[in-house]
């Protein structure tokens, strides 16, 4: 089947999938309000006014302020950009260890294999949030920090699709055809196997960037994530909790961010899943 044809009901059947479209949407749409903050935002997200402290929602402020008096919805605006570029980087660091160790496991098998899958092992002993929790408690609790120890903490899953990948695309004729041709080991994985493995590697990173904003929202809240006053969903939900009672919309709205960014990008990657292979659909 050409790649054309394969392209085609690739959209086809995304496009049948209302959840995964309206996932699509809402990815979308949090992406733009992240990349033009600086326009959309009504009011710079650090300034104090100690005149409107914890104002309920209004025309002037739709969202209300907080216990500083700045504006909430500015907050979350410029708040977006944190999560999603955490969400982007964590993932991507993560999927280039992942693809990384599992096409050297998958494609070479024998020891290399039984090294890298026994360190994997070693790695999922440890709950992954836990661990994250143990490194960033030694580190200074910035966002690069957050974003390198998310994505060197959750590659294993990963390296484990790519390997299984790896052990079936090896035996195809296209790879054996190549390798009878003397194609050296690192083009015959770059070249050929890696990008007949990177459908299932998509899936597994679109429901990734959802897992990665949702841990730097909980180690924010928790106050070892990115530091006020930067605004991030996370940590605006502290600030929240401490109001809860007096200023309900310090923790509905932040919280219906994050609640709808992460619902966004798991509809949208068991959409792709499904477009892929539907036979994998429930």
């Amino acid at each position: 089947m050409s790649e054309e044809k394969l392209r085609y009901l690739f959209w086809t059947r995304f496009m049948k999938n209302k959840l995964a479209f309206m996932g699509g949407l809402v990815v979308a749409f949090f992406f733009l309000l992240a990349l033009f903050a600086p326009c959309l935002s009504p009011y710079d997200p650090g300034d104090i006014n100690i005149k409107k402290i914890l104002e309920s929602p209004s025309p002037d402020h739709l969202l209300g302020t907080d216990q500083l008096g700045r504006d909430v919805l500015s907050r979350i605006v410029w708040g977006s950009r944190i999560s999603l570029l955490v969400g982007f980087v964590a993932v991507g660091i993560s999927t280039f260890i992942g693809i990384f160790l599992g096409s050297l496991a998958g494609y070479y098998g024998g020891w290399i294999d039984s090294i890298i899958m026994r360190f994997v092992d070693v790695m999922l002993c440890f709950p992954s949030f836990f661990l994250i929790l143990a490194v960033v408690a030694f580190l200074e609790p910035n966002i690069f920090n957050i974003m390198v120890v998310i994505g060197v903490t959750s590659w294993m899953g990963v390296a484990r699709l790519v390997r299984a990948e790896f052990f079936t695309l090896k035996e195809r004729d296209f790879v054996l055809a190549v390798k009878a041709q003397g194609a050296r080991d690192s083009r015959i994985i770059i070249k050929h196997i890696l990008p007949n493995a990177m459908a299932p590697i998509l899936v597994a990173a679109t429901l990734g960037v959802a897992g990665a904003i949702l841990i730097e929202s909980t180690l924010s809240f928790l106050g070892i994530g990115v530091q006020p006053p930067t605004p991030s969903w996370g940590n605006m939900l502290t600030s929240g909790k401490d109001n809860i009672e007096i200023a309900w919309w310090l923790s509905l709205y932040p919280g219906l961010a994050i609640l709808l960014t992460v619902l966004g990008y798991n509809l949208l990657g068991e959409g792709i899943r499904d477009a892929i292979d539907p036979r994998l659909k429930k």
